[in-house]
């Protein structure tokens, strides 16, 4: 089943494909959208609707990001925009540096996705991993945040995970998953 997918994220191309399978044959689609809306919905929908128009095909996107419960309101839904122009490694090292006084326990944290599918009308997918920050950056798997996040249930970072389990626990995974779920549910009337 073709689908296409709005993103030029590499990371995240290689990831959706692994994780939605070899029943998907993802044709992606590079746009630039403002991310300037209040929640990952708002944002997946704004790219969604874009690329909708671009391509008149139906379109998956996803806005995602981490939440770091003792930095607030920081990361979340603006993620990707902190410390624009600044490498994730230099991120990641400012996120240690304001958390240094942060104890074990107050450190939890958490990745979500929202995915949406879009075919004229939206149908959002969520997925949502929750864990704890490290007290270093560790592993080399991941990208963005991932060398800094401890999923719970798991003594090594998201970059330590190999490519097959963090693609079978992220907040990734689980929306895509559910996406995957649902077009496959309703195949022909997603080929229309």
């Amino acid at each position: 089943m073709k689908v296409v997918l709005a993103t030029s994220n590499q990371h995240k191309i290689a990831e959706i494909k692994q994780i939605m399978g070899e029943d998907f044959e993802l044709i992606t689609l590079n746009i630039k959208v403002e991310e300037d809306g209040k929640t990952f919905a708002e944002n997946a929908l704004k790219k969604a609707k874009f690329a909708y128009k671009t391509c008149g095909m139906p379109v998956i996107a996803d806005d995602s990001g981490i939440e770091i419960d003792a930095l607030n309101d920081i990361l979340g839904v603006k993620s990707a925009r902190f410390m624009e122009g600044y490498s994730y490694a230099e991120k990641n090292k400012k996120i240690l540096e304001m958390m240094n006084h942060v104890p074990t326990e107050k450190r939890s944290a958490r990745f979500k996705c929202v995915a949406v599918y879009y075919d004229g009308t939206p149908h959002f997918f969520e997925g949502v991993i929750e864990g704890r920050i490290a007290t270093q950056p560790r592993g080399k798997n991941g990208f963005g945040y991932d060398p800094i996040f401890l999923p719970y249930g798991y003594e090594k970072t998201m970059a330590e995970l190999s490519p097959e389990v963090k693609n079978n626990i992220s907040h990734r995974a689980q929306a895509f998953k559910k996406i995957a779920e649902h077009l496959k549910k309703n195949e022909k009337s997603v080929q229309k």
